[in-house]
């Protein structure tokens, strides 16, 4: 039984990753999670100086999942490496960094900080809906998401993992120009931005009005984009929203996925990610499947 996957020549053990802004870099979930085991580790968004993020309350429940406007909060790039990079170096998994900014200068200067460091992959998160400046913009408009793709693709050392916004009237025209600009990889899609309001209090539930919604409630949307984009482009898509069981992962793999990310599930219960290995590995049992291979994108 063959669960490896492979992504710009990388083999990964197995397709399930977590998802950037969920899991830290792992540091919070060791007591909980065997790292060795998962695919990769995605870190959270990673920037050039220290952010501070957005005022609080900054996280609402809502129904089927969340909303955040965390906004990036995030340590810079200097001490990411010293902490973060450090500690990963201790387990067996890939390591994919997510990079943020807010100016392609901005998402450069972390590119090179990160070209000589044991990185596998770089997701470049141009899909935020949290931050007012730049990251969503990048991800909205077609000539803008192939020129900072172009200009980090100039940089990077590693293979370059393009995150796309769900925000968009047409998410095969945003896959398409991030594989022409030289993209190695899609991973999609973010979060959706959404609001609630307090009914009690007569206000928004997040000081940022708006947040991201993320969990089982996009799952559907997820899913539909995925598979729009792995069927308009013929570089890997990583597909992630909402995933919380491993018939969640089987339906983006069906769907074209190469590999897929759990995210907001991680809060709910940390050893999700765990769970979903298990359940991929004892689906592919049950259905005498020897490779994933063979049930990628087998919906058309």
């Amino acid at each position: 039984m063959n669960t490896q996957v492979c992504i710009a020549g990388i083999p990964f053990k197995n397709p399930v990753m977590t998802a950037s802004g969920t899991f830290g870099s792992g540091m919070e979930y060791e007591e909980f999670v065997d790292l060795n085991r998962l695919g990769a580790v995605v870190t959270k968004g990673v920037s050039n100086v220290p952010w501070p993020g957005n005022p609080t309350p900054r996280v609402a429940e809502t129904y089927g999942g969340m909303l955040n406007a965390i906004g990036l909060q995030n340590p810079g790039i200097d001490l990411f490496i010293k902490r973060d990079l450090a500690f990963l170096k201790k387990y067996d998994t890939r390591v994919i960094v997510n990079v943020c900014g807010k100016s392609v200068e901005e998402y450069l200067e972390v590119v090179e900080k990160l070209s000589d460091q044991d990185v596998d992959l770089l997701e470049i998160n141009v899909s935020c809906p949290n931050v007012k400046e730049g990251a969503i913009a990048f991800g909205q408009d077609v000539k803008a998401l192939s020129a900072i793709t172009k200009a980090v693709k100039e940089k990077a050392k590693q293979p370059v993992i393009m995150k796309l916004s769900p925000n968009v009237t047409d998410i095969k025209e945003l896959a398409k120009a991030a594989e022409a600009s030289g993209a190695d990889a899609v991973s999609l899609i973010n979060t959706i931005t959404g609001m609630k309001i307090d009914i009690r209090k007569r206000c928004f539930a997040l000081a940022n009005k708006t947040g991201g919604l993320s969990g089982p409630a996009i799952k559907p949307v997820a899913v539909r984009m995925v598979y729009e984009a792995a069927h308009a482009v013929k570089i890997p898509v990583i597909g992630m929203g909402g995933i919380a069981t491993a018939e969640d992962a089987i339906e983006f793999i069906m769907a074209g996925a190469t590999a897929v990310a759990v995210g907001a599930m991680n809060f709910h219960d940390p050893y999700t990610t765990i769970k979903v290995i298990e359940g991929i590995e004892a689906f592919m049992r049950e259905e005498k499947i020897t490779d994933l291979e063979s049930i990628r994108g087998c919906v058309n």
